[in-house]
């Protein structure tokens, strides 16, 4: 499956995609970081690929469908005031 990692996720999470088999990008390594949401949203309709974020913005199925992309994975992380990266 082909998947992009949004900002939140650091190189372990990546690693753990790639180790078990899947095509794995991410915003950082294509230097998205800080784009627009519809910007991010239409990347991986282009690259037909999976998000796999923590921003609930992506939640609104209306706003960004999931069926015109690889798919959408919206995490939901314990509420941190420190939690910056998610290093799965």
């Amino acid at each position: 499956m082909r998947f992009k990692l949004d900002e939140n996720f650091g190189t372990r999470c990546q690693n753990l995609f790639k180790d078990n088999g899947h095509d794995v990008e991410t915003v950082v390594s294509e230097n998205l970081q800080g784009c627009g949401d519809q910007t991010l949203y239409d990347v991986c309709r282009q690259e037909n690929r999976c998000l796999v974020t923590l921003d609930m913005d992506f939640a609104n199925v209306l706003r960004f469908p999931p069926e015109k992309t690889g798919g959408m994975a919206v995490i939901r992380a314990p509420q941190n005031p420190s939690l910056e990266i998610v290093d799965c």
